[in-house]
């Protein structure tokens, strides 16, 4: 049972009902009704969450890949599962996301490594002078800021989830970390 309620939408003032469901899947999600306890807090992490969507300067798959690395980095189960759809939906191959799910980079590319293994060196806080030159090789100032916001963005995400014990949600079942 998770520690705080799942805020339904009578719980919350009109404006925010919304707030409370998935745009990509129209129904109301565990971890927006937890956080949905605080709408305003609501209404500011989806604001947040969706300029990392719409405004990061990256593209779906490196967005998702970041987020899977992430997740899988923390032992985010809540946050993985949600995201490996997100990520089939992408183009991201099963055998890619099992490989994140070990932490096995050898599946992608050099760019797709380099903007992985500096995601996770965001949330490590193990970002040094190599990580950045080999990131910003790649990538502009802009999108950089974007890649750090998102790993430290969906990182912040999966405590929030992890305080919670937040469940999935009803009728589903954890995809495992090797989906295949």
């Amino acid at each position: 049972m998770a520690r705080v309620p799942y805020a339904e939408a009578a719980d919350v003032p009109d404006e925010y009902e919304d707030l409370l469901e998935s745009s990509l899947q129209g129904k109301p999600l565990h971890v927006y009704q937890s956080v949905g306890n605080n709408p305003e807090v609501l209404a500011g992490l989806r604001s947040f969450l969706g300029s990392l969507w719409t405004d990061s300067g990256l593209t779906e798959r490196e967005r998702e890949l970041v987020i899977l690395a992430v997740a899988s980095e923390v032992g985010n189960r809540y946050e993985w599962h949600q995201h490996v759809n997100i990520a089939r939906g992408v183009g991201i191959g099963d055998d890619e996301i099992a490989a994140l799910g070990r932490g096995d980079t050898a599946p992608f590319g050099d760019d797709e490594t380099t903007l992985i293994e500096y995601a996770l060196a965001v949330v490590r806080g193990e970002v040094d002078a190599v990580a950045h030159d080999e990131v910003a090789a790649l990538y502009d100032d802009e999108a950089i800021v974007g890649i750090a916001a998102t790993a430290r963005g969906y990182d912040a995400l999966g405590g929030m989830i992890d305080a919670f014990d937040l469940e999935l949600e009803p009728g589903t079942e954890f995809h495992g970390w090797d989906p295949r």
